[in-house]
């Protein structure tokens, strides 16, 4: 009995995520009459200009390409600089070192609203303000905490005898984290790398304090923009293609490494 009916929860909750995707996708192809007058049928005649006008009129299109070249930098910087930090921090232990690591913990729990008027001056100074750069040195700071909290965890788990035996063999400190520990951490960087980029693909708050002008929007910002507009307009279905476009590479992207995530899920569960 406890089976099934954890089975019709798993059931119901995956309706509630299937659902609004196949409604989106199914609006996407239809005109406004068609959207309001017949919700939850199929489109009479498939409207792929939606996704056209979204592209390109709605301005999806650039801000597609600011968000990817935001998130793809972001990751470049900040998988580095995470799993060096995670490195010494799971097998340099020096004074002080529980302190600095909870200090790391705390900024996962701090809220992102005490500190964007802070952050908005520091970019006015320093001249990245509504600057593509300025976002990713926002989005490398933001995501740091969670990057050095997961990879801490995944190289102590690995042993130590590997890096004395490299070590032995003439490996130095660098070598021995880059050719040796990096790669064995390798599904811990990838989930890593995985969930950052999810959550900067979709990242609103801190992308609206930084950016101001049109042309430097991101996803987010040019899709509430055109939820916006709707009060105004009437391209309902450009919106609806709007929405699945944000939402494919996303999809996409979990969908090609979804094997890997959740072995390592298992894997922590198991060791936990």
């Amino acid at each position: 009995m406890k089976k099934v009916l954890g089975v019709i929860g798993l059931a119901l909750f995956a309706l509630t995520i299937v659902v609004p995707l196949v409604w989106v996708a199914l609006s996407s192809l239809k005109s406004k009459s068609e959207i309001f007058a017949s919700p939850w049928t199929f489109a009479s005649d498939s409207n792929w200009q939606n996704y056209a006008n979204a592209w390109e009129r709605e301005g999806i299109g650039s801000a597609f390409v600011n968000t990817s070249i935001v998130t793809v930098a972001t990751l470049i910087l900040l998988i580095p600089i995470g799993a060096m930090a995670a490195y010494i921090f799971a097998k340099y232990p020096f004074r002080g070192s529980k302190t600095l690591f909870g200090a790391f913990l705390g900024g996962m729990m701090f809220p992102n609203f005490l500190i964007v008027i802070p952050l908005y001056f520091l970019l006015q100074n320093l001249s990245m303000f509504d600057t593509l750069t300025g976002l990713v040195v926002a989005y490398v700071a933001y995501s740091l905490s969670f990057t050095v909290f997961v990879l801490t965890g995944f190289f102590q788990a690995l042993p130590n005898e590997l890096a004395e035996a490299a070590q032995i063999d003439g490996c130095g400190h660098f070598t021995t984290f880059s050719r040796i520990m990096l790669p064995l951490a390798k599904p811990g960087l990838i989930v890593v790398g995985i969930f950052n980029a999810i959550g900067l693909w979709n990242e609103y708050p801190l992308a609206k304090i930084l950016i101001s002008s049109a042309d430097k929007r991101t996803l987010p910002l040019q899709i509430v923009d055109m939820a916006t507009a709707q009060q105004y307009s009437s391209d309902w279905g450009a919106l609806f293609a709007g929405l699945v476009i944000v939402m494919l590479p996303v999809m996409f992207v979990y969908w090609l490494f979804r094997d890997k995530i959740h072995e390592t899920m298992l894997a922590g569960a198991v060791k936990g």
